[in-house]
């Protein structure tokens, strides 16, 4: 009898002992005032500040000087893809004809949207003064940004509607790319 009281009072022991508590993980949940947040938006507000900038400088500089701005503001590989673009069938040194420009770029850029035989950045070939009228971000995926931007010129009564595609490397904002329309002849 002794043991069965011995062996209750030892289960009654054990029962009210505190049983071991499951290992709980803690969730954070980060709200969308987040650092990563803040620092991808600072970083689109300077992509979408500097493209501008450098728009508005392009067409404000000397003439003489576009071709060593353009290629100062753009990647090496679209800075050759657009001088291709702008010198298609045309009778100078190294010119493509339009299927040799398409067979060259094909597997980098959309050559549809080349602007093939127009400016940089605009089709035009005469302007008085070029502003950005708009310059919205429609997408960013790591540091590539893609901004539709159309530039206006008043005094000539048109506007430039094209895509700019902008990148982040080495710590300096670059043009990777413009879609633009090509001039029909």
């Amino acid at each position: 009898m002794t043991k069965k009281i011995f062996i209750i009072g030892a289960l009654a022991i054990l029962s009210c002992k505190e049983r071991p508590k499951k290992e709980t993980a803690e969730i954070s949940v980060q709200q969308s005032g987040s650092a990563v947040y803040d620092d991808e938006k600072k970083e689109t507000d300077e992509a979408h500040n500097w493209l501008e900038i450098h728009i508005e400088n392009y067409f404000a500089g000397d003439l003489g000087n576009l071709d060593k701005m353009m290629k100062d503001m753009t990647t090496k590989d679209y800075y050759d893809y657009k001088s291709d673009a702008m010198n298609v069938d045309m009778e100078v040194d190294g010119s493509l004809t339009q299927k040799e420009f398409e067979q060259k770029w094909k597997t980098k850029f959309d050559t549809s949207k080349a602007g093939v035989g127009a400016g940089f950045l605009i089709t035009g070939q005469d302007w008085d003064s070029i502003k950005v009228v708009k310059c919205q971000l429609v997408s960013q995926k790591g540091k590539e940004f893609l901004f539709d931007v159309i530039l206006s010129d008043a005094s000539h009564q048109l506007n430039y509607p094209i895509k700019v595609k902008v990148i982040k490397e080495n710590n300096e904002f670059l043009i990777a790319d413009v879609l633009q329309e090509d001039i029909q002849p």
